[in-house]
């Protein structure tokens, strides 16, 4: 039996102290488009692949929901039943959708990663993060004035555009790295990002350690610094070197935590919160993806840490859960806590980290069914004999991008009403083969 929530009571959940996951889950592009604030975007179309590791515990409260129009075809409704199915004991649908929060007098918000987009306006203005335009940068780099630019973003988007001369280095990375990259205190150094928040975040991480070195976010970020016709770099690879990490700040790191409140936690309260089950844990490695795929505790997930406040609901999509987090040299899981704590979540360091021994049980990838496979000449055969047809799950630029011939593009809300009648053999295409 399918339960409800209206605007009014949802509202109170969102602030009630228990835990709560707010799915919506219709796609990506709607997501953008409009939602609530404190939702976590998981669509419909990969529902049993991200919820096993969003959502772990099945006895968290969730509340799902869709735009409530008609042209939704009830995703909300159908997304409960799947859960439900799978275990999840606490399922609610908002009644009416995004359309009765707003109607109710609740705002609605455009973009993604919101509550992190907001966390760091506030962090400007109340730590006053100094800054620098893009023109000022690009006048001091002519110049050929000493200065270190560092990219806080994650290897994947520098590669497809930088500033010149830029260096990449996550945000995450900064405290462990910062140390070896810029070996005097004279040199001043730049944070950037594509716009605004990770410019902000990484720089004042900097600050907030001690460095002496004069340090600024760069205003805009390379959306800035492209609204001033300056050009930018695409498909670079500068980055920092893996041997460049350094305990140089491990004194700062900890000073930072104690003041900011971040707990430290040893391995059998960790173990015994697990056991417990009352509450939701989430193990998290901030180190590198190449560190993380060399060895990880049990039971971990990868959490590179800039991304974990950035973008923290590609992670964790449970509010109020217990964030666990640990490296391997003492540095980097105390700086992200001591941001997550800022935010508002409760997260701890993990005494000894990587050392300490903790192994939780692993969580399945997902819970997708298994479908039969077929070969790609097997298929082009079938359909040329006109006993398949193929069907394009993938995301709609790049079903536009290139497909196969004679498929067609479809997401799963709409892919009954896209086979209705349909008596041939189905063949699912996608990137991923739980999708």
């Amino acid at each position: 039996m399918t339960q409800f929530v209206d605007s009014s009571t949802l509202k109170s959940w969102l602030h009630d102290g228990r835990e709560i996951a707010l799915l919506d889950v219709r796609e990506h592009g709607q997501y953008g488009e409009s939602h609530l604030f404190y939702a976590t975007p998981l669509p419909y179309s990969r529902l049993e692949v991200d919820v096993v590791r969003l959502v772990p515990r099945k006895g968290t409260r969730v509340v799902v929901y869709d735009s409530g129009e008609a042209d939704t075809q009830d995703v909300a409704l159908r997304a409960a039943r799947r859960l439900r199915a799978m275990g999840y004991a606490e399922v609610f649908v908002l009644t009416g959708g995004s359309k009765a929060w707003k109607a109710a007098g609740h705002a609605l918000f455009a973009g993604v990663n919101l509550p992190s987009k907001t966390f760091g306006e506030l962090v400007e203005h109340a730590y006053g993060t100094p800054r620098i335009t893009a023109r000022e940068l690009a006048e001091k780099q002519a110049s050929g004035e000493p200065l270190a630019v560092f990219d806080g973003r994650p290897v994947s988007e520098f590669h497809k555009m930088n500033i010149p001369g830029a260096t990449c280095c996550p945000n995450g990375e900064l405290a462990y790295r910062i140390a070896s990259l810029v070996p005097d205190a004279a040199t001043p150094i730049v944070i950037n990002c594509a716009g605004r928040t990770r410019s902000i975040l990484g720089a004042q991480t900097l600050i907030n350690l001690g460095i002496p070195n004069p340090v600024y976010a760069l205003e805009n970020g390379t959306q800035g610094w492209y609204l001033e016709d300056l050009p930018l770099e695409h498909g670079g690879t500068q980055r920092y070197a893996d041997d460049t990490g350094s305990a140089a700040l491990l004194a700062q790191a900890r000073q930072l935590a104690e003041r900011f409140g971040v707990p430290q936690v040893d391995a059998a309260t960790v173990e015994q919160w697990a056991r417990d089950g009352e509450r939701t844990v989430f193990l998290c490695d901030v180190r590198t993806p190449e560190e993380f795929k060399a060895g990880s505790l049990p039971g971990a997930q990868h959490t590179p840490g800039g991304q974990l406040v950035q973008a923290g609901d590609q992670y964790v999509g449970v509010r109020g859960a217990r964030l666990v987090l640990f490296d391997s040299d003492g540095v980097r899981a105390p700086v992200i806590a001591s941001w997550l704590r800022q935010m508002g979540q409760e997260a701890y360091v993990l005494a000894e980290g990587l050392d300490s021994g903790l192994a939780l049980a692993a969580r399945p990838d997902s819970d997708a069914p298994e479908l039969p496979a077929i070969s790609a000449r097997e298929l082009q055969r079938r359909m040329e004999q006109g006993e398949a047809v193929a069907i394009d799950l993938r995301a709609g630029m790049k079903y536009r991008e290139a497909h196969i011939p004679g498929s067609t593009w479809a997401i799963r809300p709409r892919l009954a009403e896209h086979l209705r009648g349909e008596k041939r053999a189905v063949v699912l295409i996608a990137d991923e083969p739980a999708v």
